[in-house]
């Protein structure tokens, strides 16, 4: 006899070995739904491999002859400037291939320091701190200074780091419509009960090329007594007169607190980001932000290639001064043609198509016409706004930029985008 209920339990006993193979065909089952869900909706997102450096021309396994790159976040072209390389290659020879170690243990060397100083000087903060990625940085910075006596207001198109990011923090949360300044100041007026109030938004909004309108926001932070928070990476570089971003192009640079970006975009390609801002909050964030105290050290080479191209910037505002003029001509006989082109006067300039499979099919015979442009659908963007996101980069020829949109008008009528 069974004693008790055992009789029952034996009834449905399986070996482990064969529970756990249950548990994992179970998951299969589940993730191939998935899957083919995103397939299903035409949002599905393949990586096509290139097989030379990045660049306005590169060649992509598969495809013959060199193709147009209109897709990446190389606004300046530093990412292969001979200078910036070889200045890779010197700190991987003087400093090594990497730390081993996060930054508070023995993972700091003396480029990290310089670099450090180089980028507050440069945003005219008074100090900064290095993370992996920007990414790091919005998730650092939130849950580190914000506790549930603060509150954030928060854009609704902001970027999903700083959205993540937020999410991590204690502090009431607000978010107001997409640069809308009536219902930002709705919403300062509801948070004046708490302790702190920081206002985050990104300074240039990478879906659609819009910029925020810094002026307003930083008046109705001074009259609400609000601090100011921006996400440069779409700016840092190639905004303003000398590429210091938004609050430069804006002229508000002494009224915004903090700013946090990337390296890897204009400033080199590689990778890592930084916040900068007041020198208290940098030293609180050296010792609260867990991405910054659980993450290794960046690499001596990404380092010395986002140093020089820092250096490289600051020496000369030559390439900064192009990047509007080639805006223009692209946004131009884009819209000429007969294409909706989002946003205005940013290097991002999004072609709206609305379909994903549309998009996705018209970024193939792109392709195919030598254009390196990607289509972007849901979840990167709303449901029904699927587009064609194309960037300008200051080495993009007229040339270049004329054959672009050449390939867009006759793709555009194959595909009924265009009549």
């Amino acid at each position: 006899m069974w004693p008790g209920n055992a009789w029952r339990a034996a009834l449905f006993w399986v070996p482990r070995g064969r529970r756990a193979q249950s548990a994992l065909a179970q998951l299969r089952g589940i993730l191939e739904g998935e899957l083919e869900g995103i397939r299903g909706a035409g949002t599905w997102k393949s990586e096509r491999v290139i097989t030379s450096r990045q660049g306005p021309h590169i060649r992509v396994d598969g495809v013959s002859g060199g193709i147009l790159n209109f897709c990446a976040n190389n606004y300046l072209g530093l990412s292969s400037h001979p200078e910036v390389i070889q200045a890779g290659l010197q700190a991987l020879e003087q400093f090594g291939a990497g730390l081993s170690s996060v930054r508070f243990i023995c993972g700091t060397q003396s480029i990290h320091k310089n670099l450090e100083a180089k980028i507050a000087r440069f945003h005219q903060r008074e100090d900064a701190i290095l993370y992996p990625s920007c990414f790091d940085a919005n998730a650092g910075l939130f849950e580190a200074l914000l506790t549930p006596e603060d509150a954030v207001l928060s854009d609704e198109l902001n970027h999903a780091s700083i959205i993540d990011g937020i999410r991590l923090c204690k502090a009431h949360k607000y978010r107001y419509r997409h640069l809308d300044m009536a219902d930002l100041e709705a919403k300062l007026q509801e948070a004046q009960k708490h302790r702190l109030r920081l206002v985050a938004t990104d300074g240039a909004f990478s879906m659609d090329g819009d910029i925020a309108p810094l002026q307003e926001i930083c008046r109705l932070a001074s009259r609400y007594g609000a601090l100011v928070f921006v996400d440069e990476c779409h700016a840092t570089g190639f905004l303003g007169p000398t590429g210091r971003g938004t609050d430069e192009l804006l002229g508000v640079m002494d009224q915004v607190t903090i700013i946090n970006s990337t390296l890897g975009k204009a400033l080199g390609g590689a990778s890592g980001g930084y916040t900068t801002g007041p020198g208290p909050l940098v030293s609180l964030l050296r010792q609260r932000a867990r991405p910054y105290l659980f993450s290794n050290s960046l690499p001596p080479a990404v380092v010395g290639c986002a140093s020089k191209a820092l250096d490289l910037l600051m020496g000369s505002n030559t390439i900064v001064q192009s990047m509007a003029a080639k805006t223009q001509r692209f946004r131009s006989k884009m819209e000429a043609a007969g294409f909706t082109i989002s946003g205005a006067s940013h290097p991002i300039c999004p072609v709206m198509l609305g379909d994903a499979r549309l998009a996705s099919r018209m970024a193939d015979d792109m392709l195919k016409r030598g254009i390196f442009v990607i289509g972007f659908s849901y979840p990167v963007v709303p449901k029904g706004k699927a587009r064609i996101r194309v960037q300008i980069s200051a080495m993009h020829s007229k040339e270049d930029i004329d054959r672009c949109v050449e390939a867009f008008v006759e793709v555009g009528r194959l595909h009924g985008a265009l009549p």
